[in-house]
């Protein structure tokens, strides 16, 4: 049964990388969901928040991949949960499957790009179903082989248990790097989502940010609740900021527009 829900959520996952909604695939999501499925939510959620650092800043640009986030959730629970491996030392591992995974969905790309021709000639004839059919065959193609890969990683993940615990104990120092690796993807993932997105106007938030997370974390009544905080006053920030911006629009529009001589 395991096998079967792996499989057919696996195949879910992989479509929704590129359709569907988007955000099932998404580690946060996609790990607990597999957690349940083998039976342990907890780990889960952990694996997930962290997996989704790790993968936050990496996004498809035209054909280039980044490191698959599915086939690296699923290994990366696989060898938490089965193989019973610390959490870092699992995501180290995933990672390296999170790349061959990468590959998976080039090669896909690569074989549907032959079919695209029948698309074309679909939308010459105004034929809606000949255009559905080439999309069904990429996602058949994508969901099928992603499944395969998934259950080989589960019984390749049970199967590999004991050596790696074996493993584990005779070179704790390679493990332990490993562990290390795992622990320092999540910064460097959150850091490539910065390079994006950070503006040089927005440092001063950025450190807010932080000297707020300090203050309320170390406060007995509110470091049950310090992000949700942390994300209200952010909200608070961009609502004032959005609300001014409009305000300066529309007043430049009318020739700088005076309220009572203000």
């Amino acid at each position: 049964m395991q096998v079967l829900l792996l499989a057919i959520f696996t195949f879910i996952f992989a479509i929704d990388q590129f359709s569907l909604t988007e955000l099932l695939y998404r580690p946060i999501i996609a790990c607990p969901i597999i957690g349940a499925i083998l039976g342990d939510v907890q780990t889960g959620l952990v694996v997930g928040g962290t997996y989704e650092l790790m993968m936050i800043g990496n996004m498809p640009v035209g054909g280039a991949q980044p490191p698959n986030a599915v086939l690296g959730s699923i290994v990366a629970m696989i060898f938490a949960v089965k193989a019973q491996l610390d959490i870092d030392q699992a995501l180290g591992i995933a990672v390296i499957f999170a790349v061959f995974g990468q590959y998976a969905v080039v090669l896909t790309f690569t074989v549907m790009s032959g079919l695209m021709a029948k698309a074309d000639k679909a939308a010459e004839k105004a034929d809606p179903k000949g255009i559905t059919n080439v999309t069904l065959i990429s996602m058949s193609i994508l969901g099928l082989l992603f499944a395969i890969l998934a259950v080989i990683a589960y019984f390749g993940g049970q199967a590999a248990a004991d050596s790696l615990r074996a493993f584990s104990d005779n070179y704790s120092w390679a493990m332990a790097g490993l562990g290390v690796a795992g622990k320092m993807m999540r910064y460097v993932g959150f850091a490539v989502l910065l390079k994006i997105m950070l503006a040089d106007d927005m440092w001063g938030i950025y450190f807010a940010g932080f000297a707020f997370a300090a203050i309320f974390g170390n406060l007995e009544a509110t470091a049950g609740a310090t992000l949700v905080l942390i994300a209200f006053l952010g909200f608070a920030i961009a609502l004032f900021d959005y609300n001014m911006a409009v305000k300066i629009k529309e007043n430049a529009g009318n020739g700088g527009g005076c309220d009572d001589g203000i």
